[in-house]
């Protein structure tokens, strides 16, 4: 038995400790919002957040994070999460909405850290996620858009 803290909420499950936290948090918890694509780490659809870092959950084994803060798309809260969801409808980022989880959940991570983030940081904390659709574009405009509208 592990225990997991999931958006705030606590959790035993009985699973495998080697068992990919993604498919603790979809099938486990039926928290559905995190994608699945790649399975390698390489697309970053699955991103959460473990202690308010971005974290590749698909390779990520459920025994390394038992008892750290998981924070899923379904339970971002705070401010900067807000404004970061309001910015992606605004600017109408999403195109399939495949791998937009991740890519907002990157985005929160990000501009926690950095308000004002140029470019070039927006691609640094965004390398490795990647979007089909290629609207690349409006997720840094989105990322922009909210980062004006913290301060």
């Amino acid at each position: 038995m592990l225990t997991l803290n999931v958006n705030g909420t606590r959790h035993q499950v009985d699973v495998d400790p080697d068992t990919p936290l993604l498919w603790v948090l979809r099938d486990t918890l039926r928290l559905t919002g995190t994608k699945y694509a790649c399975g390698v780490a390489a697309c970053g659809a699955c991103t959460v957040h473990v202690n308010g870092a971005p974290m590749r959950s698909c390779t990520t084994p459920v025994s390394a994070v038992a008892g750290q803060r998981i924070t899923t798309i379904e339970g971002l809260q705070s401010k900067v999460a807000k404004v970061v969801q309001a910015a992606w409808e605004k600017l109408d980022v999403v195109q399939c909405g495949y791998c937009q989880s991740g890519q907002i959940m990157s985005a929160v991570a990000l501009l926690t850290s950095n308000a004002r983030p140029s470019d070039k940081d927006i691609d640094d904390a965004l390398d490795g996620n990647l979007c089909r659709c290629a609207t690349y574009q409006r997720i840094r405009a989105a990322i922009h858009e909210a980062a004006r509208n913290l301060g």
